[in-house]
């Protein structure tokens, strides 16, 4: 086959396409809500779905200007979660009679129009790399944001991760996740050969030497320190886990993950002897099904109901606006997989899922495509941290887990969450676009100081 034959193509027609097809989802999946509940198809409901159609070839057109090689298949799979995350909350918002959809919309506007400004004015993912400890410092000032006293809104729901803008609240920590996949991914490709410094050999197992063990056992307690101050199970494991991940994949030593399983072994094993609300958390996992647990305050009532709600729904679902997950507690948010799981059945929940699979495959594509270390670790980072994420809300949704209290990305009603996500998207785009595009279009070549092994260019036959 010819040369010109295999050079990679924009392919922004074939997401243009996806795009339609993705928002087609989002309006149908709202337009269900209102026929199964007896709503008329009033002014709010084609002004949301003009909006979410603005907004979404708002970033289509961007990436034709700014990023024309990006990965096509990542903005529409994004953009029907959200939409079905927005359907699903308005129907909850009928039933609870609650306002949690007009913030969804507004929290929704502003992640896009922060994607797209990621997108304009961030001419090379590499830029990040020259902030590398500037990252790492925003993570720590951001992770103890809630613990200062009059910026913190104090516990919610457990946890205190939480903090005060007027009227709204915010959770760092999802920026944070953010921050510290740059610090990772910066630290890791500028002292990768550091750290593969043969140290002590077990067996087939080559450790690392006890001073390259400094950075690991900083994530380790950063993580316990969060578990421990904010009451926040999820945050902690997702930071560790994002941490762990990149290390591997710097390093491909497996000695480095099963150091990393028993660091983090051992800080669960003895949080949960030392601190009630982990040893509760735990406690009301393992008996979910006992009366005595699902009647008190903070026990499993929660996960019963949701567990039933999805029995309910069986293999196809009771149907949008049909079923009952209104009596699930939090089912907008940390329970959003039960009601999906309640009203479009098994085979809708396995949709839902495999969006998420594709999305996150998309994303480790664009790692192993890009030429600079940087951002591979980065890609897979942002990646790996989208795929935990859903692991341990699903996870803690089907009692397979502890429940941890993290929001489903684009589905659960959060703001912070939204904006942090489609962030995460804004970048995996642009290192998809790098990954992608045929040399010699390479706009800033020598940008982080690394030409030869660092060019953000793909050899010509990128799919």
């Amino acid at each position: 086959m010819s040369q010109l034959a295999t050079v990679a193509k924009p392919r922004r027609n074939t997401e243009l396409v996806l795009l339609l097809l993705a928002l087609m989802v989002a309006v149908f999946a709202n337009a269900l809500v209102n026929i199964n509940l007896g709503r008329s198809f009033d002014a709010d409901f084609f002004s949301q779905a003009a909006i979410l159609a603005v907004l979404s070839l708002a970033v289509h057109v961007s990436l034709r200007f700014r990023a024309k090689y990006a990965d096509p298949v990542i903005l529409p799979l994004v953009v029907a979660l959200n939409g079905i995350g927005l359907a699903v909350i308005h129907r909850l918002d009928i039933a609870n009679d609650d306002s949690a959809g007009p913030r969804q919309w507004l929290w929704t506007t502003v992640a896009v129009v922060a994607a797209v400004l990621v997108i304009w004015f961030l001419k090379d993912h590499r830029v990040l790399r020259r902030y590398t400890y500037l990252s790492l410092m925003a993570s720590v000032v951001l992770l103890i944001m809630p613990l200062v006293p009059g910026l913190s809104a104090g516990d919610v729901n457990g946890a205190s991760v939480w903090i005060k803008l007027g009227p709204y609240t915010f959770q760092p920590g999802e920026i944070a996740k953010i921050t510290l996949a740059v610090f990772f991914a910066g630290y890791l490709s500028s002292n990768r050969d550091l750290i593969l410094l043969a140290g002590k050999k077990v067996g087939p197992l080559q450790l690392p030497r006890a001073r390259d063990l400094g950075p690991m056992i900083v994530a380790w307690l950063a993580s316990v320190g969060v578990l421990v101050f904010q009451h926040d199970l999820g945050s902690s494991v997702l930071f560790f886990g994002l941490f762990m991940t990149t290390i591997y994949v710097a390093t491909s030593r497996v000695s480095w993950v099963i150091i990393g399983v028993l660091l983090i072994g051992a800080g669960g094993f003895v949080a949960a002897k030392i601190f009630p609300h982990v040893a509760a958390r735990i406690s009301v996992w393992s008996n979910a099904f006992d009366p005595e647990v699902i009647g008190k305050a903070g026990g499993s009532y929660q996960v019963v109901q949701g567990l039933f709600g999805m029995a309910n729904g069986g293999l196809v679902g009771t149907g949008l606006g049909q079923g009952s997950p209104d009596i699930v507690p939090l089912a907008n948010s940390d329970m959003i997989i039960a009601a999906i799981g309640e009203e479009l059945g098994m085979v809708g929940l396995f949709a839902v899922v495999l969006m998420y699979v594709l999305l996150i495959t998309r994303g480790f594509r664009a790692a192993l495509g890009t030429r600079d270390s940087f951002g591979k670790l980065l890609a897979v980072g942002l990646s790996f941290a989208i795929a935990l994420q859903c692991f341990v809300v699903i996870g803690g949704v089907t009692r397979l887990i502890p429940l941890t209290g993290l929001t489903t990305p684009f589905l659960a009603a959060g703001g912070s969450s939204l904006l942090a996500n489609w962030i995460i998207v804004a970048l995996l785009l642009l290192i998809s676009d790098a990954a992608r595009r045929p040399i010699g279009t390479t706009v800033a070549p020598h940008l982080d100081g690394h030409p030869a092994n660092d060019s953000p260019q793909k050899a010509v036959g990128t799919p």
